[in-house]
């Protein structure tokens, strides 16, 4: 089934939910990306992304995650949740939408231009996210670890998995808590 929907630039949630807010969460990231002694504590390995679950503001869920040289997210979004996160060491690569996709109901949907944003962040740079946010995080780097911290709230119901080949995006997997552990 092929959907090609009218996408429109994402609009902000039109009631808060309770718990903390995406300023909140930026804010959390960036004064822990900032604990010297607990970045270096994170183990590294050089074959695949290494984490630590954190202790998060107001019911949040949070993690310090390495990013050896030449690994990526894949696309996906965080469903309900909105969150931030920071670089802390290393640099990292966002590619983001700008539009607001549908959450259920398509399997396969045509993107229309100029909706796709890049950022690269460095040492210190992060940014917040709304709800239903879909991207990828890469650290392109050949040679160095790149080190972030997330957080998400509410704590992440599911995470939904993409393939995106040109301007075509595929919902490939739904993946729910129980399948993390």
């Amino acid at each position: 089934m092929s959907v090609s929907p009218s996408l429109t630039p994402s609009a902000p949630a039109a009631a808060p939910a309770p718990g903390p807010t995406q300023a909140e969460l930026l804010d959390f990231v960036r004064r822990t990306a900032a604990d010297a002694e607990l970045i270096a504590s994170l183990p590294l390995d050089p074959e695949g992304r290494t984490w630590v679950r954190l202790e998060g503001p107001g019911g949040s869920e949070a993690w310090l995650i390495g990013w050896p040289p030449g690994t990526g997210t894949g696309w996906h979004d965080h469903a309900e949740s909105v969150g931030a996160f920071l670089t802390a060491s290393g640099e990292l690569k966002e590619h983001s939408l700008t539009a607001r996709l549908p959450t259920d109901g398509w399997k396969t949907l045509e993107l229309t231009e100029g909706i796709d944003r890049e950022r690269r962040l460095g040492a210190g740079k992060g940014r917040s996210f709304g709800r239903h946010h879909v991207h990828e995080v890469l650290n392109e780097s050949t040679e160095e670890h790149a080190i972030s911290v997330h957080a998400y709230y509410p704590p992440l119901p599911q995470i939904r998995r993409y393939s995106r080949s040109g301007q075509v995006l595929r919902l490939e997997q739904v993946e729910r808590p129980a399948d993390w552990q």
